[in-house]
């Protein structure tokens, strides 16, 4: 189902390349062709530790490329444990085609895949269905629905927000949280609400392109899944605090 859906998502992406550099021949002169172009966003890349002497170095990159319109999107977010070299924790990697579907908000439709890697390996693969994009009053939103290769349903949601001090100074505010129809204990996820992140971070932009930042970080696993960590060992609750850097090229 994975491989179709994949398949799916770049043959869609081929037809939206297409339909953008066709000509209208009722024109008298033809349009100008339809403009492509691509953003690698490095939009975390940072160095966390908690009071447990437990050390991450934590990524979320975005790239994508396309037109105005339609857009082919490679998105990556996870962590890697530096403290004990035991591998780390790749939370999703989704290739996904977007199309614009209203001025601020994209309609996306792809694969992705979540695991992790080390000692202790498990994954799946996914089906995902998402939106992105601009709610009112400025809020950055990413939301998506996804099948897992085995039937499992996930719904996850991330939401920030910029507070301008300055035009170089910016607070943000952060929250994410998932949904799990489904449990899965593999990868250490129980059924219904399963955790919320609450963060802060204070960049200072130098360039547009570059923005080194500090902030903290608290999270807390709800339901099953704070029992699914006790028995594991893991605390449910974490607060960390960061310093890391966000540029774009």
């Amino acid at each position: 189902m994975i491989k179709k859906v994949l398949f799916f998502t770049i043959f869609l992406a081929s037809l939206a390349h297409a339909s953008e550099n066709k000509n209208c021949e009722t024109y008298p002169v033809s349009p100008m062709p339809a403009l492509h172009y691509g953003k690698v966003l490095i939009d975390r890349l940072e160095y966390t530790f908690d009071g447990k002497k437990k050390k991450n170095l934590d990524y979320e990159v975005t790239a994508w490329y396309g037109g105005d319109y339609q857009r082919l999107w490679l998105e990556a977010e996870g962590q890697h444990d530096t403290g004990s070299g035991q591998g780390g924790e790749l939370e999703r990697i989704d290739l996904l085609y977007g199309k614009l579907i209203s001025p601020f908000w994209d309609l996306r439709l792809g694969a992705g895949f979540r695991g992790s890697y080390g000692a202790d390996t498990q994954n799946r693969t996914f089906g995902v269905i998402g939106l992105k994009g601009l709610a009112p009053y400025f809020f950055e939103i990413d939301s998506n629905l996804k099948i897992s290769n085995k039937g499992e349903i996930i719904w996850d949601l991330e939401a920030e927000y910029d507070i301008l001090f300055s035009q170089r100074l910016i607070l943000q505010p952060r929250l994410d949280t998932s949904f799990a129809f489904n449990p899965i204990e593999e990868l250490g996820i129980g059924s219904g609400i399963n955790n919320i992140n609450i963060g802060l971070r204070l960049r200072y932009e130098f360039k547009r392109e570059f923005a080194p930042y500090i902030g903290a970080n608290w999270s807390t696993k709800i339901g099953s899944s704070r029992d699914l960590a006790k028995s594991e060992g893991e605390p449910p609750d974490v607060t960390q605090v960061y310093i890391g850097v966000k540029f774009w090229f």
